[in-house]
């Protein structure tokens, strides 16, 4: 079964600020001081692979179940999270710290054991259907803060 990230307003700001501060450091320098060929398209492509990667990042987000392990995928990064070594799942309001893969502040954070940061924060779109299916396949996890 699969998950996808809810988007909010508040992201949506924060990616369209930091790709106008990404544009602004990449390409307002052959604005004001010109460029040869090789210098205006080594801009233009870091722009481009900058800001295409941020979007991989940010818009191919999913979370799937599998038949023994979580699997979250936020462009490159991706993490598999054994069913068994889930501890408890917690809301949380907290995206800018921690390892996370979400687009939204309405978020859920899962902590596990033996992951390098002890937890990862996502923001299933369906927060109602993703947590009752983790708990049908954990169910021994504490949820702190659910009914």
């Amino acid at each position: 079964m699969t998950f996808r990230s809810k988007v909010d307003n508040f992201f949506m700001l924060f990616m369209v600020i930091v790709g106008l501060i990404i544009g602004a450091v990449t390409l307002l320098p052959l604005y004001f001081a010109g460029g040869d060929l090789p210098t205006v398209l080594t801009l233009i492509s870091t722009f481009l692979f900058t800001i295409g990667l941020i979007l991989w990042c940010t818009f191919n987000v999913k979370y799937v179940f599998y038949e023994d392990f979580l699997f979250v995928q936020g462009g490159p990064f991706r993490s598999r999270i054994p069913y068994n070594k889930i501890i408890k799942i917690a809301p949380t309001t907290e995206i800018l710290t921690g390892y996370r893969i979400l687009t939204s502040r309405d978020a859920i954070e899962i902590f596990y054991k033996f992951s390098l940061l002890g937890s990862v924060k996502i923001s299933p779109e369906d927060q109602i259907g993703f947590i009752a299916e983790l708990k049908k396949r954990c169910p021994n996890i504490y949820k702190k803060g659910f009914q």
